[in-house]
């Protein structure tokens, strides 16, 4: 089984490009700075793992994602080699997303990427309402909830 889950910061914004041909399609690159669970010398470290994205998802990832934002991803790890205009093998590791989402409020992740006030901001994400997730209960429900 080749499974991965990671959680951390894209590093930078999405690379999109699309492909050559009748149907072209959307494929993003970017990377993640996933935070090593133990420090050493007292010191955070990460894992700086580069991700790929095709289709619909590819375009969600263009439209949405930007730099500093934190998202949890799953997929599976994929690795290849090709030779460089050096005549040198160079082999690649990286992960093939299949599903990808925010991990943290659109706030905190503007927050989290408030050094880059010269970018415009990203268009909304679409939410449920006005972005904790949340539907707001209408007034005059006569039965009791079942929470204060």
């Amino acid at each position: 089984m080749n499974k991965v889950i990671l959680m951390g910061r894209l590093t930078r914004d999405p690379e999109v490009r699309y492909s050559q041909g009748e149907s072209s399609m959307a494929i993003a690159r970017y990377t993640l700075a996933v935070d090593r669970r133990f420090k050493r010398d007292g010191e955070a470290t990460a894992d700086f793992i580069p991700c790929v994205v095709f289709g619909k998802s590819a375009e969600f990832t263009e439209r949405y994602f930007r730099q500093g934002m934190r998202v949890v991803i799953s997929g599976r790890i994929q690795t290849g080699s090709y030779t460089n205009r050096d005549g040198v093998k160079v082999y690649t590791t990286e992960v093939v997303v299949e599903e990808q989402e925010f991990a943290e409020s659109k706030a905190a992740s503007e927050q989290n990427a408030g050094y880059r006030s010269a970018a415009p901001a990203p268009s909304p994400a679409p939410s449920i309402d006005a972005g904790d997730g949340f539907m707001n209960i209408p007034d005059g429900i006569d039965e009791e909830l079942p929470f204060n």
